[in-house]
């Protein structure tokens, strides 16, 4: 029988980030395990998507260290961290920054280009658990809000990240929508083995997850 790995899929230790002198925040530990989902949570200015963008490699560290199963992103170059990071994780934002002239399936088939391994039956399928497969051939303008966030959900899986960040992710779409969005997106994480942090305002919609709080 194989040995499980217990190596977490992110482990934060100490980090602390100043803007222009201000502290965001300062110390701050936590690890997260395939399949589980914390929360970021805190009033505006108070660092949440500094918190994600560092978690995610975008910005550089300034105190403290940041792991990805085990392996600390603080030592790697930039052309190394930014190809590990497109197999290591998958991004979504409150807008879901669709490219206007592909479709839906074309959407989520990006990530795969980039990494240079394109597989339309994952993308079919990954329409299909959204509940978007009839959807497949439309390009954003003729697909609706809470649609089009669900295809941006589905191209940021679409890799099998290790690591999910999602950055006020339900933002702009009203509280059904909202609350399918949310339900699809941990969901599927969770089938796929994915950890998953979110900075969001909506505390009752993350509320019973472990959380981070700021400010």
């Amino acid at each position: 029988m194989p040995i499980a790995d217990y190596t977490p899929v992110l482990e934060v230790t100490n980090l602390g980030f100043c803007y222009d002198e201000i502290k965001l925040f300062q110390n701050l530990s936590f690890l997260l395990r395939e399949g589980e989902a914390w929360v970021i949570l805190g009033p505006s200015g108070s660092g949440k998507t500094t918190l994600l963008h560092l978690l995610a490699g975008l910005i550089s560290i300034q105190q403290g260290d940041i792991r990805w199963q085990g392996h600390s992103i603080r030592v790697l170059g930039e052309e190394v961290l930014a190809q590990r990071r497109l197999r290591f994780t998958g991004l979504v934002f409150q807008h879901h920054y669709l490219q206007a002239e592909l479709t839906a399936l074309e959407n989520i088939l990006v990530p795969g280009y980039l990494a240079g391994r394109v597989d339309t039956a994952w993308g079919l399928e990954l329409l299909r658990r959204i509940g978007l497969i009839d959807r497949a051939n439309l390009r954003p303008k003729a697909l609706s809000g809470g649609e089009r966030q669900r295809i941006a959900v589905a191209r940021a899986l679409y890799n099998r990240p290790k690591l999910l960040l999602a950055d006020e992710p339900t933002g702009s779409l009203d509280r059904r929508n909202a609350e399918r969005v949310w339900e699809l997106m941990l969901g599927l994480a969770k089938e796929l083995g994915t950890a998953v942090v979110v900075a969001t305002h909506d505390e009752q919609l993350v509320r019973g997850l472990p959380e981070i709080r700021l400010g």
